[in-house]
């Protein structure tokens, strides 16, 4: 398994380094079984110190968690809690989805764009409806379960997730609603 520990303006020393290696790895050969490469980040957000960690797996599924406290030791502890909370509460549907699924989640190319706010521009009415793009990059759209695209989005700590349904083939969306429910578009 390939470990990217680093940090943003901030030097991170080789016994934090070993030290997150050793308990990242001791929690993922516990409940994930076939890793392929962890993210770690540190980071500084005011008298805060701020850890983020990426953790994808064999069969394309990534997990995520992000925690912050007043030590760089801390923050790494409470964000690898978080992550083992979240590895512990699915694991059970983790280890039958690798013995479900002998290959890796299929992944399917699309654009992604980011387009500017109209906070950005004035009050007053904009001079065309065509949005602003501020940026263009490439994203992949797994072909996945409704199932496991709830899975992936609870793992992964996002609000959405577009997939491409196995049963059907169409592209749907998964969603955390207001409520705390679960909503899932099926065109």
């Amino acid at each position: 398994m390939r470990y990217k520990v680093s940090g943003k303006q901030i030097d991170i020393g080789e016994s934090l380094q070993t030290h997150v290696e050793t308990e990242l790895s001791a929690i993922l050969e516990k409940y994930a079984g076939r890793p392929t490469d962890a993210q770690v980040v540190f980071s500084r957000s005011a008298h805060e110190y701020v850890c983020e960690a990426i953790v994808h797996l064999s069969t394309g599924l990534t997990c995520q968690a992000k925690a912050h406290a007043t030590e760089i030791y801390a923050s790494f502890e409470a964000c690898l809690e978080k992550m083992d909370k979240q590895l512990r509460r699915y694991k059970r549907r983790l280890k039958d989805h690798h013995r479900d699924r002998a290959e890796p989640v299929e992944l399917m190319g699309a654009s992604s764009y980011i387009l500017a706010s109209e906070q950005a521009e004035s009050a007053d009415e904009p001079d065309s409806l065509q949005p602003i793009i501020v940026a263009e990059m490439e994203t992949k759209i797994p072909s996945l379960s409704v199932g496991e695209a709830v899975m992936q989005m609870e793992l992964a700590g996002s609000p959405v997730l577009v997939f491409r349904n196995e049963g059907k083939d169409g592209l749907n969306v998964v969603y955390r609603r207001e409520d705390g429910n679960i909503g899932w578009i099926d065109p």
